[in-house]
């Protein structure tokens, strides 16, 4: 029969016999670990060997540590600085003798806070900044500073911020956060001889927004260097990587009238905008136009020149030929000169011996038309063609 079917000889897994019903005490159960552990050790020093082996895996166990690539492994000897481990395998003393505490050191962290402070011009602004860090020394960054890190790196960067900011003006620092703005919104355009008033203005806000981009990469970089100088004096093992201000603003119980000032000055800017848009499409124009008309006086000036030298020649071979030829000479002029004035005027010829009446063609000599002459000069012609048909 099984020890677990139901009969007279009840029997438990353990080879005990107990009342129907009933349940092991504690007392039967620390009697049969006990029984257990004697039989596993071999006799009453079985515990003893078991709490050894326990002891043995312990001290294998906590032998070796495995520092990351990222990371320096810092060991402490009894709580004591020892040494640092750099990234690999590595044997130590076991626990608690030796413990190692990993530092991640290639890793970026970053702290930001908001504040308000004070300008030089006594103004309140309110700046939004954010700090990017490494760990530098692990052995610095864990036991150098009395309170945690990233609390002391947030209040020297509240103090560099504060000793950047106090040292300008708030037209400076407001004008650098919204030029930053235009200057990643504005597109780059190329320059060429005229300028369209279009790309002129946007060269010019490119160029504006690029200058107060400038200073406040300036006003950052200040802060960094700053930061960085205080936590070397801390003595913290951190290095600041970057330093950004998000925001800079003034508070908001005044941002509207701090508003109406920014649009008027953004007015003003694109006022000047279009007037050096204006310039820089007129001055060209206006030096294209010096400068053909120079050339057309110079053309001129070399035409008169050449006419004038050509006259006076031909009125020296003219007065050699009167020497030579007084009579021929002035009588070739004369006919020369009728032909002239003959050729370049209207002519009347009257063929009647005068006995018509000859109308003059004002209007072919005064090249209009006169109202009823063309009339009259047309019956003069009838009659002076009648009158030279009646002549014998």
């Amino acid at each position: 029969m099984a020890w677990n079917e139901p009969g007279n000889g009840q029997r438990d897994p353990w080879g005990k016999h107990r009342p129907a019903g009933g349940k092991p005490g504690l007392e039967d159960l620390l009697r049969q670990w006990r029984n257990r552990l004697g039989r596993l050790g071999g006799g009453p020093g079985g515990l003893f060997t078991i709490v050894l082996a326990f002891a043995l895996v312990w001290v294998v166990y906590s032998s070796y540590t495995i520092v990351d690539a990222r990371q320096a492994g810092v060991v402490l000897r009894f709580g004591k600085y020892a040494r640092t481990l750099p990234p690999g395998f590595h044997l130590k003393l076991p626990g608690p003798i030796e413990t190692v505490t990993k530092v991640g050191t290639t890793e970026i962290r970053s702290v930001s806070d908001k504040v308000r402070m004070l300008t030089s011009d006594e103004n309140i602004i309110s700046v939004d900044f954010n700090v990017q860090y490494q760990v530098s020394d692990a052995r610095k960054y864990l036991f150098s500073l009395s309170g945690p890190p990233e609390d002391t790196l947030r209040q020297a960067a509240e103090a560099a911020v504060r000793t950047v900011v106090g040292a300008n003006v708030m037209d400076n620092i407001l004008t650098s956060q919204t030029g930053a703005q235009q200057a990643a919104a504005a597109p780059a355009t190329a320059s060429t001889a005229v300028v369209p008033s279009a790309e002129a203005s946007v060269m010019a806000t490119s160029a504006a927004a690029a200058a107060a981009a400038q200073t406040r990469d300036t006003l950052q970089q200040q802060t960094r260097e700053i930061l960085q100088a205080t936590l070397d004096e801390y003595d913290a093992g951190l290095v600041v990587t970057d330093v950004s201000f998000q925001n800079v603003a003034p508070p908001q119980e005044v941002k509207d009238a701090f508003d109406d000032v920014n649009a008027a000055r953004e007015d003003k800017q694109g006022t000047e905008n279009n007037a050096r848009a204006y310039a820089s499409q007129v001055v060209p124009v206006a030096r294209g136009d010096a400068a053909r008309i120079a050339a057309e006086a110079q053309g001129y000036a070399a035409q008169r020149v050449a006419t004038a030298t050509g006259d006076a020649d031909r009125f020296n071979l003219i007065l050699k030929e009167y020497k030579a030829a007084p009579d021929v000479t002035r009588r070739r002029l004369w006919l020369e000169t009728i032909e002239d004035v003959m050729s370049n005027n209207p002519k009347v010829l009257d063929g009647s011996g005068g006995r018509n009446m000859i109308y003059l063609p004002l209007d072919r000599a005064t090249g209009k038309d006169v109202p009823g002459v063309g009339a009259v000069m047309q019956s003069a012609g009838n009659d002076g063609l009648a009158g030279k048909e009646k002549q014998p």
